[in-house]
């Protein structure tokens, strides 16, 4: 009896062990599951001499979402900390707040240089054609970048 309670209780150890040094899986939503595949690129051409420079793509994951990817070569100043991510229907910022900014899209801000993602909550059509680098605090464009 106590060679049977003392395989069960080795058991009901190993197992404890074995869950307790299982590696916990986290899934990050802002970032595409499985490969990401682009379908539209473009260079970033820098404005007011901001240094913007390096890829931007737009494509879906595996799962379908759409993203913007900045690529790993993805410069700007950053002497105001943040800059933010557009895309649009045309090269130039155009706020237009008394009709909602049907030609820009806001996709986030971006602190720092290389590659990252922006996830797109709707999808956007062929008419966005550009990525727009836009710096609110000083109320000037960093670069676009068309994409083709």
């Amino acid at each position: 009896m106590n060679r049977i309670l003392s395989i069960l209780t080795l058991g009901l150890l190993s197992l404890l062990f074995l869950s307790a040094c299982k590696e916990e899986v986290i899934i990050d939503p802002t970032q595409p599951s499985g490969a990401f595949t682009a379908s539209r690129t473009g260079t970033f051409i820098a404005q007011n001499a901001t240094g913007s420079a390096g890829m931007a793509s737009l494509g879906t994951d595996e799962d379908g979402a759409q993203f913007l990817k900045l690529g790993s070569d993805f410069t700007t100043n950053f002497a105001t900390g943040t800059v933010t991510v557009y895309l649009s229907k045309g090269q130039t910022y155009t706020a237009d707040p008394a009709n909602g900014n049907p030609s820009l899209r806001l996709l986030g801000v971006t602190r720092k240089a290389g590659e990252q993602y922006f996830k797109l909550e709707t999808a956007v059509g062929a008419d966005f054609t550009h990525v727009i680098l836009w710096c609110a605090s000083a109320n000037v464009p960093f670069g676009y970048a068309p994409l083709n």
